[in-house]
């Protein structure tokens, strides 16, 4: 068996990267989906490939397009910079190469099942006095 590896050629197809795509980027925290129009959905459904993703291969260079709908109340660019940070690395580590053009676009917040965040206890004013007459040893 000879040592020397032997020259060869992969092919990934456009679906393969856009299945990379969407797995990493929905598993991202605060990524609640791909938006699109509503035929997007549903073809998406269909054809297995998500309204709102784009992956282009045009004369070599990888380009990603997405359009995201982000879970209300997070740091947009935060949850952006993840996702840009997590696609580039899947694409690195699965194909071997750097993504050339990777345009994330933000197109609505989701509000989730739970609702908003419950609104802090409300106390009586309460002064340095009220704290030393509790017997509370504070520093």
């Amino acid at each position: 068996m000879p040592d020397g590896s032997i020259g060869g050629r992969a092919l990934v197809t456009r679906r393969a990267i856009i299945d990379i795509v969407r797995r990493v980027t929905l598993g991202q925290y605060g990524v609640a989906g791909f938006t699109g129009s509503w035929a997007d959905r549903v073809l998406g459904w269909i054809e297995n490939r998500p309204g709102g993703l784009r992956v282009s291969v045009a004369g070599g260079a990888l380009a990603i397009r997405m359009h995201l709908r982000v879970a209300q109340g997070l740091p947009i660019a935060e949850v952006a910079r993840q996702v840009d940070i997590a696609v580039r690395h899947a694409i690195r580590t699965a194909l071997g190469r750097e993504v050339d053009q990777l345009s994330i676009r933000v197109a609505s917040l989701e509000l989730h099942p739970g609702g908003e965040p419950p609104a802090p206890p409300t106390h009586p004013d309460l002064g340095p006095s009220d704290l030393a007459g509790s017997g509370t040893d504070v520093a």
